[in-house]
């Protein structure tokens, strides 16, 4: 999925757990069915799950996530991943790589989703529960830009789209929705948590419910409009206002928000389009998402 990106597999996994945890060795390990792009994952016996960082960058993540797991879970109101060993580069790996506790639970599938309303006030609940954590000693989310910055590669991969194969309406009508969202005033206040990547995969459901977050690796503090993706990348349309009156933002946040959502899935698309279809799918549904929903709903008694 990267250039450069390290072979990995369950010879590998076995190898660096018999060298680094032995206590585990011995317990079967099998590969997560999940299209991950930033890390490799394989379950390790019933309750636990290795994560191999796919690049360096990701690697980073790594030490981050083992340190601030613990301070941010007690905060949330669903479980995220608790760190339980953490790994060193070995066996030919050259990344450091963890172990946590298996969280079970379904990714959420666009139309599929029994109780969509009650998922929206979830998300909703768990950004706000988020942004609220004291930021004191944080550090800036891999996506702590402004839109702003962001206005040169994803113009480039808005000349990148195929027509009508990745969009029907055009490029003009992206660009028009991308300038749309520049135009919305930044955040006014100081970074907050967020995750910064609430997209299905990271998401698991509980029955109806959501059940867990995962993947923090893009966490950290910033604008916490990045963390309206749901609204476009989970939701179905007539949850949407549910989904912002949980999360509490004004109009300029969600109109940043929506941005957000159509940037991050067009350079998905411009980047992904050969390597992961999956992802490069589910990138095409939320710009045509955006572009059908071009007028932010206004949050109740604004």
């Amino acid at each position: 999925m990267h250039t450069d990106e390290p072979d990995t597999g369950p010879s590998l996994v076995h190898r660096l757990i018999a060298q680094q945890f032995p206590r585990w060795a011995g317990l079967p390990v099998e590969p997560v069915d999940r299209h991950g792009t930033s890390h490799v994952m394989y379950r390790l016996g019933e309750r636990m799950v290795v994560r191999l960082p796919r690049t360096a960058g990701a690697a980073e993540d790594i030490e981050r996530e083992c340190t601030w797991l613990p301070r941010l879970a007690p905060s949330l109101p669903v479980p995220v991943p608790v760190p339980l060993g953490q790994g060193a580069p070995g066996e030919g790996y050259p990344f450091p790589w963890a172990v946590y506790r298996w969280l079970d639970g379904e990714v959420p599938a666009a139309g599929a989703i029994a109780e969509p309303t009650a998922l929206a006030r979830d998300l909703g609940g768990f950004v706000t529960a988020l942004r609220r954590i004291d930021p004191a000693g944080g550090f800036a989310s891999y996506r702590s830009e402004t839109l702003a910055a962001r206005d040169a590669a994803t113009r480039a991969a808005i000349a990148g789209l195929r027509t009508p194969a990745d969009v029907d309406a055009g490029r003009a009508a992206v660009t028009a929705a991308w300038e749309a969202a520049l135009r919305a005033p930044q955040w006014p206040g100081p970074p907050v948590w967020i995750h910064a990547d609430l997209q299905p995969g990271n998401l698991l459901l509980a029955g109806d419910r959501l059940g867990a977050v995962i993947d923090f690796g893009c966490t950290g503090l910033g604008d916490p409009a990045v963390d309206l993706l749901p609204a476009w990348y989970v939701l179905p349309a007539g949850t949407r206002d549910a989904f912002r009156a949980a999360a509490d933002v004004d109009d300029a946040t969600w109109a940043r928000g929506r941005g957000w959502a159509l940037s991050v899935a067009l350079l998905e698309l411009n980047y992904y389009r050969e390597t992961n279809p999956t992802m490069t799918a589910t990138a095409r549904r939320v710009v045509h998402e955006v572009l059908a929903d071009p007028e932010p709903p206004r949050a109740p008694g604004s």
